[in-house]
């Protein structure tokens, strides 16, 4: 099953006789702003205008936990998680679509929990709301229960541990900017850097100047330049475990499967007796 759907596809899909459930993950990543300015409200923008029949999921209540010292986008509790999605209609024989404002990582996020606890068929609308060719609804549909129950799979996942035995044994992907994974600037986090023996590979080059995906044949070529060739174990990173989902959905598009580290450089960096690795070599 492809991990993307395109606008056109999903607005077959949604005329059809077994319509996906709709998920509207737009959220804009919190970093400090000017005075006064006020920070993105995902909600009031689904109010706004959404894909007909979309449900809002607030991605830091719902597909996150409360940050503190295992990141700032931990895990978010299992059964909290599986009775947001519930709430939103989700139930495991129904597809599932989910989208945001473009740039991908949100929709990324849900995609990879969905897939992770066990549900089947969830597709991301590759482009984002932006994408979309119909009109846009201010309607909040009426409230159906979804029967899905999440099970965490026993792979796909890393902790901090993993993730620094994989940069040894496979390859450990980062998806922040090159910059970040330099060490040049760190805007968010402790300090900056990387986790020794990764490889930096920056989300945004998985996509074109309008947002959608490259084609899997020009990102299997990436990824296998840098180092996920055949067989090979592979895992990313990112700031908080959002972007990195991005990397990870990529990677799927690609065929090539990979393991999230949740936790990320925000639960890495904030234990002062792990390695930190500076410029642009691995190590």
């Amino acid at each position: 099953m492809n991990a993307i759907i395109t606008a056109s596809e999903l607005a077959g899909d949604l005329a059809g006789e077994n319509p996906p459930v709709v998920l509207d993950v737009r959220w804009q990543l919190s970093v400090a702003k000017a005075a006064g300015e006020p920070p993105f409200d995902g909600r009031a923008a689904y109010e706004a205008g959404h894909v007909p029949g979309a449900v809002y999921v607030d991605l830091d209540r719902e597909l996150a936990g409360a940050p503190g010292g295992r990141g700032r986008h931990p895990l978010p509790d299992i059964a909290l998680f599986g009775s947001a999605m519930r709430r939103a209609g989700v139930s495991a024989g129904r597809p599932v679509v989910v989208y945001d404002g473009g740039q991908g990582w949100a929709a990324a996020r849900a995609w990879w929990l969905l897939r992770w606890t066990g549900h089947p068929d969830v597709r991301v609308l590759d482009g984002g709301l932006p994408s979309w060719q119909g009109g846009l609804s201010d309607d909040v549909p009426a409230r159906v229960e979804g029967d899905f129950e999440p099970l965490p799979g026993a792979t796909g996942l890393l902790d901090a541990d993993g993730a620094a035995a994989l940069a040894g044994s496979g390859v450990l992907f980062d998806a922040r900017a090159g910059e970040r994974y330099r060490g040049e600037v760190e805007p968010i986090d402790r300090v900056g850097g990387h986790i020794p023996g990764a490889v930096s590979a920056p989300t945004n080059d998985n996509v074109g100047p309008d947002g959608r995906f490259l084609s899997a044949e020009d990102l299997r070529d990436r990824f296998k330049a840098l180092g996920a060739s055949d067989g090979t174990a592979v895992g990313v990173y990112c700031g908080s475990g959002v972007s990195g989902a991005h990397e990870v959905l990529a990677l799927a598009v690609a065929g090539i499967p990979a393991a999230l580290y949740v936790g990320s450089w925000s639960e890495w960096s904030s234990d002062p007796a792990r390695p930190v690795a500076v410029g642009p070599d691995p190590r």
